[in-house]
């Protein structure tokens, strides 16, 4: 049985919740795993509340510079949970005559502008969990396998990093439920995908897709031969970024965030500025010396 000293129980008592499993295989390394087997890690809207809150924390947590995010079970995530989706569109659909409770008094009736305003903030409320992943300064690696369905598609966008094992299935569901995806897939995948063609093919489809098609779209790098293999790549992974200078992975992800959204000039000045400060961490000379004698690891560089 391994112990954990009191001050590693106080870590990770910052990351407990109903939803989300978070552990910390090895250091400065944390796995966030979706904790909802039983309805294969279904999204709803307390696991949308804590994945925000969770990487909100991470993201100004000191100790952790990179995160994997997996699925609790078989399957990374089946999407929305749609008994939670249902519950929430029968508040703007009772008819005006149906008892409501106080909490949905102002949805009574037939008010479009009402009803518009309570649906606006329930999905911006479902986006800002997934911005917190993309805005996160720490690297993020999906490890994705089983099914990765609609929403679970759209989390996958924000990641800086995406595998999966040869047996996931993807699949754009939206369509086939009435609905537009507006959690952020027709925003950040474009920008990540090298087939417009073929990914325009899956969303007005609906269709599944297997993780060959994933790949060959540029929505995965690697693909693996079953989920345990999948998900210790990614750990590999993030345990490797560990051991790199913090100041210079974390600057990284916000530049090369910047960057994507305005012109190549505009991130050149924006890098411009980031380094002239950046150049004068010590970081830059550990950094030096640690590629010159070839010896790495992450107890190099101060927590930040």
């Amino acid at each position: 049985m391994v112990r954990r000293s009191a001050s590693a129980k106080a870590y990770m008592a910052r990351y407990e919740f109903e939803t989300l499993q978070v552990t910390s295989p090895t250091p400065h390394v944390l796995l966030v795993e979706l904790n909802r087997p039983e309805i294969y890690n279904a999204l709803n809207q307390e696991l949308g509340r804590e994945l925000g809150e969770c990487f909100k924390r991470i993201h100004d947590d000191r100790h952790c510079r990179a995160v994997v995010v997996a699925g609790a079970g078989k399957h990374f995530s089946a999407g929305l949970d749609y008994q939670d989706l249902i519950k929430l569109v029968e508040k703007v659909s009772k008819p005006v005559n149906e008892p409501v409770d106080s909490s949905e008094s102002l949805l009574q009736g037939n008010d479009i502008g009402r009803k518009a305003k309570f649906l606006n903030g329930m999905i911006t409320y479902f986006q800002e969990s997934f911005n917190s992943i993309e805005t996160c300064a720490k690297p993020v690696i999906a490890a994705v396998y089983g099914n990765c369905i609609g929403a679970a598609f759209s989390l996958l966008g924000a990641c800086d990093v995406r595998y999966a094992s040869k047996d996931t299935l993807f699949q754009m569901k939206e369509v086939d439920i009435g609905m537009t995806p507006d959690m952020g897939s027709l925003q950040r995948v474009p920008k990540t995908v090298g087939n417009a063609s073929l990914f325009k093919e899956m969303i007005f489809s609906a269709k599944k897709f297997s993780s060959v098609e994933a790949e060959k779209m540029g929505l995965i790098s690697n693909v693996f031969a079953d989920a345990e293999t999948t998900k210790s790549a990614a750990l590999e992974l993030a345990q490797v970024i560990s051991t790199k200078s913090p100041i210079a992975v974390q600057g990284t992800k916000v530049c090369y965030r910047y960057s994507r959204d305005h012109t190549v000039y505009d991130g050149l000045r924006f890098m411009a500025n980031w380094n002239m400060t950046m150049y004068q961490s010590e970081d830059l000379i550990k950094g030096v010396t640690a590629t010159a004698t070839k010896n790495r690891t992450p107890s190099d560089y101060q927590d930040l």
